[in-house]
């Protein structure tokens, strides 16, 4: 009997035409039970594979034939868009073999969820930088801090510097002596134990000659409160006025601005676009107008409308320019025909990089039109940042504002111990 190999079905196929060979078998004649059985074997397999396909071919033909005459007449008559979009779906209903299998690969196939896309995420608003941040490039604090690494031991020597670093920094000769003499007394009869007890008392002194002019503006009492900002060129009053406008229309305050400085080329264009910026309305007249009739007009529109607070800007001059810096008198004079008060702060801007100059400044305004308040703008910079103290020290202004950046946040209420703070560490780094 012919053995088969495992796994191949038994497909009986014709044999060759012709007569066998006398005396033998008919599959040894051929071949079939001879040493030609291994080649033979599989191809008994790809034919019966082959005849196999092509039954099951014929069947599903049959079956697509029988599904489709049996559809309605009016369905049978329409062809389908697709003709193989057609046939697959004959396919699909023609055995329930396909049926239960399309159900099993569907209940296989994981759900897709259509997540939401992730909320976006507001970024972060840029963290205010402090003080010391700002005032980190002063010549003042660079000259303090690197003092008491220079010299770690407390003597005569180490107070010398220090008075040289005051002088040189601004403070002025006269409150540089008297500021060391104090110190040096007091080292003398040993209060300080080591540098860091120094460094402190140094702190509070410097704190104590700027707190009594620790003086914020406060913008009530009259309505509106009128504000006049004066200064030289070049001292950034535009964009004081600016950033004070954004300041008081942030605290829910109505402002209105006045372009009264008509001789700057291009002054008024730039506070037009400050006050687009903020929103606030601008009263201006063209270049080479009379200031005071422009602060006069604004003055009454001001008035007309309610407004809160009226900040009127003026060009900048030389303190040394007698024609200009009587303008100033006569615009102060024409304001009180609506407002005897008015103006009712005079509001000075200073380049904190001016120096011991920014003294002789402030004495000739204040003997024109009678300065109130000080505004010291461009600490975050390279200023030495001593003339804080020699104005504070001279005069007893009030200091309203400082400026530390170029943002309309930068403008802040000035802070004795916060300055003091950003320009002297609170106690020595130890190596």
């Amino acid at each position: 009997m012919m053995r088969m190999r495992p796994g191949v079905p038994f497909m009986p196929l014709p044999l060759p035409a012709g007569r066998p060979r006398a005396g033998r078998p008919m599959a040894v004649a051929h071949g079939w039970m001879g040493p030609q059985r291994a080649v033979w074997l599989p191809v008994l397999a790809s034919v019966h594979c082959l005849r196999s396909a092509a039954a099951m071919l014929k069947f599903w033909k049959k079956k697509t034939t029988e599904t489709i005459s049996e559809q309605p007449a009016e369905q049978a008559t329409t062809p389908p868009a697709d003709a193989h979009a057609a046939d697959v779906v004959a396919l699909d209903n023609a055995s329930p073999v396909l049926d239960e299998a399309r159900a099993e690969l569907v209940a296989a196939e994981p759900d897709v969820v259509d997540e939401p896309p992730p909320a976006a995420v507001a970024a972060p608003a840029p963290a205010r930088r402090s003080w010391r941040e700002r005032l980190a490039g002063s010549g003042f604090a660079k000259g303090l801090s690197s003092l008491f690494v220079r010299h770690p031991k407390l003597d005569d020597d180490l107070l010398d510097e220090l008075e040289t670093i005051l002088i040189t920094a601004d403070v002025g000769v006269e409150a540089s002596t008297t500021l060391v003499e104090g110190l040096r007394k007091r080292m003398h009869k040993r209060e300080f134990a080591d540098a860091d007890a120094l460094l402190g008392a140094l702190r509070e002194a410097l704190v104590a000659m700027l707190l009594p002019v620790q003086q914020p503006l406060e913008v009530a009492g009259h309505k509106p409160f009128v504000v006049l900002t004066v200064g030289i060129n070049g001292v950034g009053k535009t964009t004081t006025i600016g950033k004070l406008a954004r300041r008081w229309r942030d605290e829910g305050r109505q402002v209105l601005l006045a372009a009264g400085d008509t001789f700057r080329a291009a002054a008024v264009a730039q506070l037009k676009t400050w006050g687009e910026r903020n929103n606030v309305p601008v009263i201006a007249q063209g270049q080479d107008a009379d200031a005071a009739s422009v602060i006069f007009d604004a003055l009454q529109a001001a008035r007309s409308r309610n407004a809160d607070v009226l900040v009127a800007d003026t060009a900048g001059r030389l303190h040394t320019q007698g024609g200009l810096m009587d303008e100033l008198s006569k615009i102060a004079r024409v304001m009180k025909k609506l407002d005897a008060d008015a103006p009712h702060e005079v509001l000075m801007v200073i380049d904190g990089t001016t120096g011991q100059n920014a003294v002789s400044q402030v004495r000739q305004f204040q003997q024109i039109v009678g300065v109130t308040g000080l505004v010291v703008t461009k600490l975050d910079g390279t200023a030495k940042g001593g003339v804080m103290f020699a104005l504070a020290r001279e005069f007893g202004l009030p200091i309203r504002f400082v400026g530390l950046g170029e943002s309309a946040t930068d403008l802040r209420s000035f802070d004795a111990r916060a300055f003091v703070d950003g320009l002297l560490p609170a106690t020595l780094a130890r190596g």
